[in-house]
């Protein structure tokens, strides 16, 4: 089985932070969102990693390659225009070459490692593919699927007006026959035959499989981390700064909370940090109160009140704003 990343989007709901970065290279809790994603996937059975590509892609391929170049076998394809997760996922078909796969949304983390959801797709049974599922409170915002008394699905429905369950697809997907997937994303494109938002879905291609008689099942996902948006890039970073051991800081003076998560070089002086607090390298903080945020590296925060906000790289944030999401670069006086 190999993975299948898509990693070519524009990231625009996370401007300005992705105007200079790819979104999967966002950092949260200590390193970019697909560095957690392939943290996740180095104990499963998975060696063969495509990464769909589009938007700054040498950045990602720098960042993958050095990272992860001796663990995995990559293979890097670019996505020239982007329409759609089902036209990212179909510039892969080559590289795939009829292999079973598992595709791995490139803003979505998980709980669980990667194996633990390869293992539930194992014990289902016979099916050419199954999806990871939640119940949600509002399924209009995602892919949701349908299932009859046997628990095979019947219906998949992108981001639907009238929802026919609660069920939503979270960005996990084990596919046996790629083939049969390929091909039917091959139809929607050749057709021009969109989806949602006007591109090309992939739960549409999932659901001609289904029409045409094949087999998809689920298996239940506990708890994933949205990454997409300001707000869920924040959660997440206190999700994950939860779930990790505590983080040893020795500020210049002051006080740090944890969980925090510091990184090198980074002078704290007469200001308290934390709790749920990411801070790159080569940052600072002096005279300020900062929590629930993302430092982003070379950054400096001096005398603010900060909590809930997102400071890019190589920023400058003086004064007492109190709510910030600024890109790189920035310098903000109040």
């Amino acid at each position: 089985m190999k993975a299948v990343i898509p990693a070519a989007g524009q990231g625009t709901r996370l401007y300005p932070q992705t105007y200079t970065k790819p979104k999967p290279l966002v950092r949260i809790a200590g390193k970019p969102i697909l560095g957690h994603i392939l943290d996740n996937l180095v104990e499963s059975r998975i060696d063969d990693v495509v990464v769909v590509v589009g938007v700054m892609r040498e950045m990602v391929v720098d960042y993958v390659t050095g990272a992860y170049g001796d663990r995995f076998d990559l293979t890097f394809v670019d996505q020239e225009q982007t329409e759609g997760l089902g036209h990212s996922v179909y510039q892969a078909r080559s590289a795939v070459d009829g292999d079973s796969v598992c595709i791995l949304l490139g803003d979505m983390l998980f709980d669980s490692g990667y194996e633990a959801f390869l293992e539930a797709h194992d014990a289902l049974g016979e099916c050419v593919g199954s999806l990871g599922v939640k119940r949600v409170e509002d399924p209009s915002s995602y892919g949701i699927v349908t299932l009859d008394d046997a628990g095979c699905v019947v219906d998949l429905t992108e981001k639907p007006e009238d929802p026919s369950s609660n069920l939503a697809i979270s960005g996990i997907y084990c596919i046996e026959n790629s083939t049969g997937l390929f091909g039917h994303l091959e139809h929607l494109i050749e057709n021009d035959v969109r989806g949602a938002g006007g591109e090309y879905q992939l739960t549409d291609a999932l659901a001609r499989m289904v029409e045409s008689g094949e087999t998809l099942r689920t298996f239940d996902v506990q708890d994933w981390y949205d990454c997409g948006r300001p707000a869920t890039l924040l959660e997440a970073n206190r999700l994950l700064l939860d779930r990790r051991e505590p983080t040893s800081a020795d500020p210049e003076s002051g006080v740090v909370i944890p969980p925090v998560d510091i990184g090198e070089d980074v002078d704290i002086v007469n200001s308290v940090v934390g709790p749920y607090v990411s801070v790159d390298d080569h940052a600072s903080i002096v005279d300020s109160r900062v929590k629930g945020t993302i430092v982003g590296a070379r950054s400096e925060v001096v005398e603010v009140n900060l909590s809930e906000s997102i400071v890019g790289d190589g920023s400058t944030v003086t004064a007492t704003p109190t709510h910030l999401n600024i890109g790189d670069s920035s310098e903000v006086e109040l």
